[in-house]
């Protein structure tokens, strides 16, 4: 067994087999194990190496250093072994972490025309893609010259970038070359195109260079906001079209006019909320953290501040830990919502020590005084944010009329999951 580092943590296996191979040999077959997102045809044609073709264990291993370099699999295993005159290749691989893809600046292609021509040239694309590789170096010489056929110069990259709106990351694909700006927004229904504050932040876009991401942001922050308050919580935004205006033989020049469509949706009452995993506090606790009543609009910014009240309530009765999953379920005859709410209250916490840097000794002596959460009690996070108010500045309340000057208060909580207790610490610059 002879392994070939290729990156920092990929290695190539040439596993031992039971009879010696010749030097030269033809495919009789190709197969791949252990692939799960990716078809095994289409990582085999990425090999380069085809059934019928005579190869040597030079060509074999130089095939799977070239799976390998394009980082779409943290681990390749090949053997190979002779059955009559032809010899059979097994390949075995485990993909690597991928993350989704997406394309910020071609307003002459839609993502579909894109996804289509890499895929022609570049047989392991399935629209997710490693963080690093060959692979991504391909693609974006995929859109090069996909762009250089309209006659668009630029040279496009790619970074790995947080997504606008879900949790996690995504790889950007990016034109650094003409930067077309959005000279027209216009809102694909009536509630959008008629509020004053959309026509307010429009400017956010408008004679900016265009870009899909600044658009998804808009979406997510400027307009969401506006049907989900009015109980429109199945409103679908986006995604954006867009036209360019210029001339046909510049498309690198002109404006790009953007229309957001917009369909509401129906317009949803609330209809609780159903605890589950609940030990610490009682369900009438939580229902009164989120502050709605059975019948009202379900207010979709409400219901999400509603959620952190919950959190808030568990972390002032020392559960710092406390998670909720809360799923809506939708009655579309009724108009009705209700959500299953899945908490995770993990361990409640207890005062540990309070450290404190950077006072004098009486200051620090009038800060433990006014502390009152006192060593192995149940740690209240929220008196801990009303305390951190009041140091933002000296203040009367903790140190009365003694003269403190301080500019900054730094703190932390260091939580010891052992014990379960939590220790404050704060640092006066």
């Amino acid at each position: 067994m002879v392994p070939l580092i290729v990156c920092a943590a990929l290695r190539v296996f040439a596993q031992g087999t039971d009879q010696a191979a010749p030097k030269t040999a033809k495919i009789g077959s190709i197969i791949v194990e252990g692939t799960k997102k990716l078809p095994p045809e289409q990582i085999i044609a990425a090999s380069k190496l085809r059934p019928g073709d005579t190869v040597g264990p030079e060509q074999i291993q130089a095939a799977a250093d070239l799976l390998a370099g394009l980082g779409v699999f943290s681990t390749i295993n090949y053997r190979f072994s002779m059955k009559g005159d032809a010899l059979a290749i097994v390949f075995q691989v485990q993909e690597a972490p991928t993350v989704p893809v997406a394309f910020d600046n071609f307003p002459w292609f839609s993502d579909d025309e894109l996804a289509s021509a890499i895929r022609q040239e570049v047989g392991l694309f399935n629209g997710e893609v490693p963080e690093g590789g060959a692979l991504l170096d391909g693609i974006s010489a995929v859109l090069e010259k996909l762009l250089s056929s309209r006659k668009i110069t630029g040279r496009v990259e790619h970074q790995l970038i947080a997504q606008p709106v879900e949790d996690g990351m995504m790889m950007q694909f990016h034109l650094a070359g003409p930067a077309l700006k959005m000279e027209s927004l216009q809102f694909g229904e009536s509630l959008a195109s008629g509020s004053e504050k959309l026509k307010d932040r429009a400017s956010d876009l408008k004679s900016q260079p265009f870009s899909r991401y600044a658009i998804e942001i808009f979406e997510h922050e400027q307009i969401r906001p506006l049907y989900v308050t009015g109980g429109h919580l199945r409103a679908k935004i986006g995604p954006p079209q867009v036209r360019i205006a210029g001339k046909a033989e510049e498309p690198d020049s002109g404006a790009v006019e953007v229309v957001i469509p917009i369909a509401p949706g129906e317009v949803y009452l609330w209809n609780g909320a159903h605890w589950q995993g609940i030990l610490a506090l009682p369900s009438s606790t939580l229902d009164a953290a989120v502050g709605i009543k059975p019948g009202e609009v379900a207010d979709g910014m409400r219901i999400e501040r509603g959620w952190e009240r919950a959190e808030a309530a568990y972390k002032s009765n020392g559960y710092l830990d406390a998670k909720l999953d809360a799923q809506p379920q939708f009655d579309d005859a009724a108009h009705r919502v209700s959500y299953r709410v899945q908490v995770n209250e993990g361990a409640q916490y207890r005062m540990g020590e309070m450290v404190v840097t950077g006072l004098s000794l009486d200051a620090e002596k009038l800060l433990r005084s006014f502390w009152h959460i006192a060593p192995g009690q149940i740690f209240d996070d929220d008196y801990f944010e009303t305390v951190l108010k009041l140091l933002a500045k000296p203040s009367v309340e903790v140190f009365g009329d003694r003269p403190i000057h301080y500019t900054e208060c730094g703190h932390w909580l260091r939580p010891n999951t052992d014990r379960h207790t939590v220790d404050v610490l704060l640092d006066f610059k």
